[in-house]
C-alpha cells in the first residue's frame, strides 16, 4: 500500500483548479529490446521535473517513502515529464541495486501516466550499456544520455557512443552540459545524430538560445519531431518562445505546477502569461544554484516540508547555512507562505505547497 505523507490528494488538488490526468494509451514499438518495450509512451512536449532523491541521513539510504511522497507531488501537479536517475537525482553515487529499487519504484507508481526519462550516462560505456539495460528492462520510457565527462572525446567519438547505445532500442534524449563535463556537442554532431530512430531530442543546458536557431534551421523539415529540451532554468522561457518544447527543470522540484503552467504558456505563444509566471520563478530560478546543484534544492525541498531531510551522498554535502536566508526569501518571493508557518500547518495536516495564483491555496492562506 502506498504511503502519501506531505502532498496534496487528488480530490483537494481537483478542487483548486488541477485537471486530472488521464492515463494515455500505451504505444507498441515494433522494436524487442527487453522485457518492458512494448509498454512505453513517448516523451511529452512541456515540463520535465529532474528529480531529487531524498536520503535518510542516519543511514545515509535512500528514503523511498520519501521518494513515493515526491512523486505523488508531481502526479498530482501535472509534471509532463520525470526524468530520474540523472545528476540532480545523485545517481552516480548509487549502486545498480538501488538504481533498480528506485527505478521499480517509479515505474510502480508513474507508468502509463508520467514518461519516465532515465539518466543512464557516465564515462565507462560499458556502464552505460548495462545502466540502458536496466532501464529498458525495468519499464523505462527514454534515457538522459549524458556526454561522457572529464575525458574530452572528440565528435566522431561521440557519434559512435551515442549511436551504440541507441541501438540498444530505448528512445534516447542527448544530454549537452559542457559546463559540468567539459565537453560540448557540436550543431553538426547533433544534426547527424537526429537521423538515429531512437535519438528523439536534445537537453541543452548552455543557455545559448542562438544556438537553438540553429538547430532549428537544420532540422527542418528532416527531424520536425525532434524534441528541443532547455536544461537552464533562468533561459527556459525565451527557449521555448524562440520555438523549444521544453525543458528539464530543477526548478521544478520546488514548484511543478507553476513551471507546468509557465512552460505550457510559452508552448502556446502567449507571451505575457509566460512572463509573468517566469518573473514570479525567477529568483527560484536563481538561488536553487547558489551551490552546486541539487544542494540548495535539497534544503528548499526540505525546508518547504518536501522532504524529510536535505542530506546530501558524499563527495556532495548539506547547503552552507550562510545561504539559508537567501534561498528562504526566493522561497517567500515565489509564492509560499512565511516558513515559520509550516511545521504548525503540518501538524494540522494542512500542507500549502502551491504558488501559482490560478491553481492556489485558499485566498487565506495566500502570502
Amino acid at each position: 500500500m502506498k504511503i502519501s505523507l506531505c502532498v496534496f490528494p487528488s480530490f483537494v488538488m481537483t478542487a483548486w483548479g488541477f485537471t486530472p490526468l488521464s492515463t494515455p494509451s500505451h504505444s507498441v514499438s515494433a522494436l524487442n529490446a527487453g522485457t518492458n518495450f512494448n509498454e512505453m509512451i513517448p516523451l511529452k512536449k512541456g515540463s520535465t521535473c529532474a528529480l531529487i532523491t531524498p536520503f535518510d541521513p542516519e543511514t545515509g539510504k535512500i528514503d523511498f517513502p520519501g521518494l513515493e511522497n515526491l512523486l505523488q507531488w508531481h502526479l498530482d501537479a501535472g509534471t509532463d515529464n520525470l526524468c530520474i536517475l540523472g545528476t540532480t537525482s545523485e545517481a552516480s553515487v548509487m549502486s545498480m541495486e538501488e538504481r533498480k529499487q528506485v527505478l521499480a519504484t517509479a515505474v510502480d507508481m508513474c507508468k502509463g501516466t508520467i514518461p519516465l526519462l532515465v539518466g543512464t550516462g557516465t564515462i565507462n560505456p560499458e556502464s552505460v550499456q548495462k545502466m540502458t539495460q536496466q532501464a529498458i528492462d525495468m519499464g523505462a520510457d527514454a534515457s538522459l544520455l549524458v556526454t561522457p565527462y572529464y575525458v574530452k572525446p572528440p565528435q566522431r567519438a561521440l557519434i559512435q557512443f551515442f549511436s551504440k547505445m541507441a541501438d540498444l532500442g530505448l528512445p534516447t534524449i542527448l544530454y549537452n552540459v559542457p559546463g559540468r563535463t567539459a565537453c560540448n556537442i557540436q550543431d553538426d554532431t547533433i544534426l547527424e545524430l537526429s537521423s538515429h530512430p531512437n535519438i528523439v531530442g536534445i537537453k541543452d543546458a548552455t543557455g545559448d538560445i542562438n544556438r537553438l536557431r540553429a538547430l532549428q534551421e537544420g532540422l527542418q523539415g528532416e527531424n520536425d519531431d525532434f524534441l528541443l529540451y532547455s536544461g537552464d532554468d533562468g533561459t527556459t522561457k525565451d527557449f521555448i518562445l524562440a520555438g523549444g518544447h521544453g525543458c528539464i527543470s530543477v526548478t521544478s522540484n520546488i514548484v511543478p505546477h507553476m513551471m507546468h503552467d509557465m512552460v505550457h504558456a510559452a508552448l502556446e505563444g502567449d507571451v505575457a502569461k509566460a512572463t509573468s509566471l517566469d518573473n514570479i520563478l525567477r529568483p527560484l530560478h536563481s538561488k536553487l544554484f547558489v551551490e552546486s546543484n541539487p544542494i540548495p534544492c535539497k534544503w528548499a525541498a526540505q525546508r518547504i516540508g518536501l522532504i524529510d531531510s536535505a542530506y546530501c551522498r558524499p563527495p556532495l554535502s548539506e547547503m552552507d547555512p550562510q545561504f539559508g536566508p537567501t534561498v528562504d526569501q526566493a522561497l517567500n518571493e515565489v509564492g509560499f507562505l512565511g516558513v515559520n508557518r509550516l511545521s504548525s500547518l503540518q501538524q494540522q495536516e494542512i500542507f500549502p505547497l502551491a504558488s501559482h495564483s490560478d491553481v492556489t491555496l485558499p485566498k487565506a492562506e495566500r502570502v
